[in-house]
């Protein structure tokens, strides 16, 4: 039988994230990487020739020149998914946008009238739905309905190499909207619920102090539609001796049980020169080419785009979360209770 021809994608977008989903799509025979689109001429030039693909600093001119083109994933930093999104969408693209949808409510609901319009498909980057970690978990709590959830409380936290070496620019972001997106989505998708108001507090030193205008740590109360409470606790200014740059711990409380979720240790701990490690294998190397938890998720989004049916994260997860985490910022300048409303 006639295989059908590859999905041809762009990848907007190439920092790290944008480099690891254009090898993955590289890899899988039923896509390929028809061009990229950096504003960095350094960045895009090792991904142009990396790739094999034409480069452009100017997304309306590979629009232009790729008219090949059936869908982008949009990896740029998050508060810049706007204009990509929407150049994307009007060109009648499919997206793949990482988490956040956007890092403001405006942007994000113009990115899902632009889509509307186009009736294109979109799926938001919400990773960890394809991790068993917590699709294991999810699937033991539906088959269990008398086990009603009454919290949940995670933990998600970053060394401070991320807001002041990874990221340049940390300044335009804060732990919440870095990192809460994976933490919120997650408590709605295995808790079957969503957020209607939130109450949050926070700190801002050490990073303010060192030139980064940002929050250092914000913890948020969110009451949700079922009665339940969700606890998120991020913080990105904890030592860089900690065994990973990232910590993830996850606690579920039902009427009849308590689940632990350690996202971080993997149960592999190397002793190394440096100190203890946790290594990571959320994305790993097999035969040659790239596996893990995010290469299902731009793999299962290449399904999507061929009509293919599976369960993703779509547009009103992604405004719901936009809109969640845009609440815990108002809920910090004001110091009251908000009220979340799509």
């Amino acid at each position: 039988m006639e295989q059908s021809s590859p999905v041809r994608v762009a990848v907007v977008g190439g920092g790290i994230r944008g480099a690891m989903f254009a090898r993955a799509l590289q890899e899988d025979p039923s896509s390929r990487v028809s061009a990229i689109c950096d504003r960095n001429p350094t960045v895009l030039a090792d991904m142009a020739e990396q790739f094999g693909v034409p480069g452009y600093t100017d997304l309306s001119e590979m629009l232009a020149q790729h008219p090949e083109l059936q869908a982008a994933v949009i990896a740029t930093p998050d508060f810049a998914h706007r204009e990509a999104a929407v150049l994307c969408a009007e060109a009648g693209l499919d997206l793949m946008i990482e988490k956040p949808l956007a890092t403001d409510p405006e942007d994000a609901r113009e990115i899902a009238e632009t889509v509307a319009r186009a009736g294109t498909r979109i799926m938001v980057g919400f990773e960890n739905r394809w991790n068993v970690q917590y699709s294991s978990v999810r699937d033991k709590l539906a088959a269990e309905p008398q086990a009603r959830i009454s919290a949940q409380i995670i933990s998600l936290n970053d060394t401070i190499f991320v807001p002041t070496e990874m990221l340049s620019w940390a300044g335009k972001s804060s732990p919440a909207w870095f990192l809460m997106p994976h933490s919120l989505d997650l408590a709605c998708w295995i808790g079957g619920t969503r957020p209607v108001s939130v109450y949050a507090v926070g700190a801002r030193e050490i990073l303010a102090g060192s030139g980064v205008d940002t929050w250092d740590r914000i913890n948020a109360v969110f009451t949700m539609a079922d009665g339940s409470h969700v606890i998120l606790n991020s913080s990105w200014v904890l030592p860089q001796s900690m065994p990973s740059v990232f910590d993830f711990r996850y606690e579920i409380q039902s009427d009849s049980d308590v689940l632990h979720i350690d996202g971080a240790n993997h149960g592999i701990v190397d002793y190394g020169p440096s100190g203890a490690r946790w290594m990571q294998s959320a994305v790993y190397e097999r035969a040659g080419r790239i596996q893990g938890v995010p290469i299902d998720m731009v793999r299962d989004f290449i399904q999507l785009v061929r009509g293919e049916s599976v369960e993703v994260p779509g547009l009103d997860q992604g405004l719901l979360i936009t809109t969640s985490i845009a609440a815990v910022h108002t809920s910090l300048e004001t110091g009251q209770v908000v009220e979340i409303t799509i």
